[in-house]
Protein backbone atom coordinates (compact mmCIF):
# COMPACT_ATOMS: atom_id res chain seq x y z
CA UNK A 1 0.00 0.00 0.00
CA UNK A 2 1.24 3.82 -0.70
CA UNK A 3 1.35 6.09 1.82
CA UNK A 4 -1.06 8.84 0.81
CA UNK A 5 0.66 12.28 0.49
CA UNK A 6 -1.65 14.74 -0.88
CA UNK A 7 0.58 16.02 -3.28
CA UNK A 8 -1.25 16.65 -5.99
CA UNK A 9 -3.58 19.11 -4.03
CA UNK A 10 -3.35 22.50 -4.12
CA UNK A 11 -1.16 23.97 -1.22
CA UNK A 12 -4.01 25.91 0.51
CA UNK A 13 -5.81 22.12 0.57
CA UNK A 14 -2.49 20.67 1.94
CA UNK A 15 -2.79 23.63 4.32
CA UNK A 16 -6.26 23.18 5.51
CA UNK A 17 -5.67 19.27 6.06
CA UNK A 18 -3.01 20.08 7.84
CA UNK A 19 -4.66 21.57 10.56
CA UNK A 20 -5.02 19.40 13.99
CA UNK A 21 -8.63 19.93 14.23
CA UNK A 22 -9.64 18.56 10.95
CA UNK A 23 -8.78 15.14 11.31
CA UNK A 24 -10.90 14.27 14.42
CA UNK A 25 -13.46 16.72 12.92
CA UNK A 26 -13.85 14.61 10.01
CA UNK A 27 -13.66 11.54 11.82
CA UNK A 28 -16.51 12.41 14.00
CA UNK A 29 -18.57 13.80 10.91
CA UNK A 30 -17.91 10.20 9.63
CA UNK A 31 -19.32 8.10 12.59
CA UNK A 32 -21.80 10.48 13.49
CA UNK A 33 -24.97 8.52 12.41
CA UNK A 34 -23.52 5.51 14.10
CA UNK A 35 -22.76 7.50 17.45
CA UNK A 36 -26.16 9.52 17.61
CA UNK A 37 -27.77 6.19 16.45
CA UNK A 38 -26.16 4.27 19.65
CA UNK A 39 -26.45 6.53 21.80
CA UNK A 40 -30.57 7.16 20.92
CA UNK A 41 -30.95 3.31 21.38
CA UNK A 42 -29.27 2.81 24.61
CA UNK A 43 -31.53 5.74 25.87
CA UNK A 44 -34.68 4.18 24.11
CA UNK A 45 -33.68 1.03 24.36
CA UNK A 46 -37.53 -0.95 24.60
CA UNK A 47 -37.93 0.84 20.77
CA UNK A 48 -34.34 -0.11 19.76
CA UNK A 49 -35.53 -4.13 20.14
CA UNK A 50 -38.99 -3.64 18.47
CA UNK A 51 -36.25 -2.14 15.71
CA UNK A 52 -34.46 -5.81 15.54
CA UNK A 53 -37.75 -7.72 15.50
CA UNK A 54 -39.47 -5.66 13.16
CA UNK A 55 -36.30 -6.50 10.95
CA UNK A 56 -36.76 -9.97 11.74
CA UNK A 57 -33.56 -10.25 13.71
CA UNK A 58 -33.93 -12.48 16.37
CA UNK A 59 -33.33 -12.74 19.61
CA UNK A 60 -34.11 -8.93 19.43
CA UNK A 61 -32.81 -7.54 22.31
CA UNK A 62 -29.06 -9.78 21.65
CA UNK A 63 -29.37 -7.63 18.62
CA UNK A 64 -30.12 -4.45 20.07
CA UNK A 65 -27.32 -4.71 22.72
CA UNK A 66 -24.73 -5.62 20.00
CA UNK A 67 -26.00 -2.66 18.15
CA UNK A 68 -25.62 -0.18 20.65
CA UNK A 69 -22.34 -1.59 21.81
CA UNK A 70 -20.74 -1.81 18.24
CA UNK A 71 -22.58 2.18 17.38
CA UNK A 72 -20.53 3.72 20.40
CA UNK A 73 -17.44 1.27 20.82
CA UNK A 74 -16.66 1.21 17.36
CA UNK A 75 -17.37 4.98 16.96
CA UNK A 76 -15.23 5.86 19.60
CA UNK A 77 -12.47 3.56 18.49
CA UNK A 78 -12.37 5.76 14.73
CA UNK A 79 -12.89 9.06 16.20
CA UNK A 80 -9.92 8.89 18.62
CA UNK A 81 -7.75 6.25 16.44
CA UNK A 82 -7.66 3.59 18.60
CA UNK A 83 -7.83 0.15 17.28
CA UNK A 84 -9.71 1.89 14.45
CA UNK A 85 -9.53 -1.23 12.29
CA UNK A 86 -11.63 -3.47 14.79
CA UNK A 87 -14.06 -0.07 15.68
CA UNK A 88 -14.56 0.50 11.32
CA UNK A 89 -14.56 -3.40 11.15
CA UNK A 90 -17.25 -3.56 13.61
CA UNK A 91 -19.30 -0.70 11.96
CA UNK A 92 -19.09 -2.21 8.46
CA UNK A 93 -20.23 -5.18 9.68
CA UNK A 94 -22.77 -3.89 11.23
CA UNK A 95 -23.79 -1.67 8.13
CA UNK A 96 -23.92 -4.68 5.90
CA UNK A 97 -26.66 -6.83 7.87
CA UNK A 98 -28.63 -3.27 8.47
CA UNK A 99 -28.16 -3.03 4.34
CA UNK A 100 -29.51 -6.40 3.82
CA UNK A 101 -32.62 -6.42 6.41
CA UNK A 102 -33.65 -2.72 5.70
CA UNK A 103 -31.93 -1.87 2.26
CA UNK A 104 -33.31 -5.05 0.73
CA UNK A 105 -34.33 -3.10 -2.53
CA UNK A 106 -34.41 -6.60 -4.43
CA UNK A 107 -37.81 -7.36 -2.57
CA UNK A 108 -38.82 -3.92 -3.41
CA UNK A 109 -40.83 -2.03 -6.18
CA UNK A 110 -41.91 1.63 -7.09
CA UNK A 111 -40.92 3.96 -5.02
CA UNK A 112 -39.56 1.73 -1.90
CA UNK A 113 -37.39 0.40 -4.36
CA UNK A 114 -35.80 3.29 -5.58
CA UNK A 115 -35.48 4.65 -1.59
CA UNK A 116 -33.96 1.48 -0.60
CA UNK A 117 -31.62 1.34 -3.58
CA UNK A 118 -30.45 4.73 -3.04
CA UNK A 119 -30.06 3.85 0.86
CA UNK A 120 -28.44 0.48 -0.27
CA UNK A 121 -25.57 2.33 -1.72
CA UNK A 122 -25.30 5.01 0.57
CA UNK A 123 -24.57 2.96 3.32
CA UNK A 124 -21.62 0.66 0.96
CA UNK A 125 -20.45 4.32 0.99
CA UNK A 126 -20.31 4.91 4.39
CA UNK A 127 -18.53 1.51 4.87
CA UNK A 128 -15.72 2.57 2.26
CA UNK A 129 -15.27 5.66 4.13
CA UNK A 130 -14.54 3.07 6.89
CA UNK A 131 -11.90 1.45 4.72
CA UNK A 132 -10.03 4.77 3.85
CA UNK A 133 -10.49 5.59 7.09
CA UNK A 134 -8.60 2.50 8.40
CA UNK A 135 -6.08 2.49 5.08
CA UNK A 136 -5.09 6.69 6.58
CA UNK A 137 -4.51 5.50 9.92
CA UNK A 138 -2.09 2.78 8.97
CA UNK A 139 -0.39 5.27 6.32
CA UNK A 140 0.00 8.24 9.27
CA UNK A 141 1.66 4.91 11.40
CA UNK A 142 3.88 4.05 9.08
CA UNK A 143 5.10 7.78 8.54
CA UNK A 144 6.00 7.40 12.00
CA UNK A 145 2.99 8.87 13.79
CA UNK A 146 1.88 6.69 16.71
CA UNK A 147 -1.57 4.71 16.66
CA UNK A 148 -3.16 1.46 17.84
Amino acid sequence: MTAWSGRSNPAWVRALLAQPWVGPLVRLALVSAWLVGGFNKALHFDSAIAEQAHFGLHPPALWAALAVAIEIGGSLCVVFRRFTWIGAGGLGVLTVVAMLVANDFWNQTGAARFMALNSFFEHLGLIAALVLATMLGDAKGAAGESHT
